[in-house]
């Protein structure tokens, strides 16, 4: 069975730092892509960016040059965020293919 677990998110100052990251246990193959979204209060869950399993990257306006997906083959799946604002606050989620979903972790920018 296959399971994906998020930590790392926490409270933060803006302009501050996190890494959430999510390890994948049960089989999936290296083909897969992976992913994180968020989802804030009273608002639709929204991709944030995505890893192909060639390395390709896609991100959201919103975080392009803050943030940072990275990969370990297909056994985690990494989120650095850089230069955190206020509106980054939300749950964040990690997927496989859009099949396989954590539980999520809260990230809180607030001074």
């Amino acid at each position: 069975q296959v399971q994906l677990a998020e930590s790392g998110g926490g409270l933060v100052q803006p302009g501050g730092s996190l890494r959430p990251s999510c390890p994948v246990s049960g089989f999936i193959f290296s083909s897969n892509t992976m992913g994180w979204y968020r989802q804030a209060p009273g608002k639709q869950r929204e991709l944030v960016a995505k890893i192909y399993s060639s390395g390709l990257t896609i991100y959201v306006d919103s975080v392009k040059g803050r943030f940072t997906i990275s990969r370990d083959n297909a056994k985690m799946v990494s989120l650095q965020m850089n230069a955190l604002k206020p509106e980054d606050t939300a749950v964040y989620y990690c997927t496989v293919n859009n099949n396989y979903w954590g539980q999520g972790t809260q990230v809180t920018v607030s001074s």
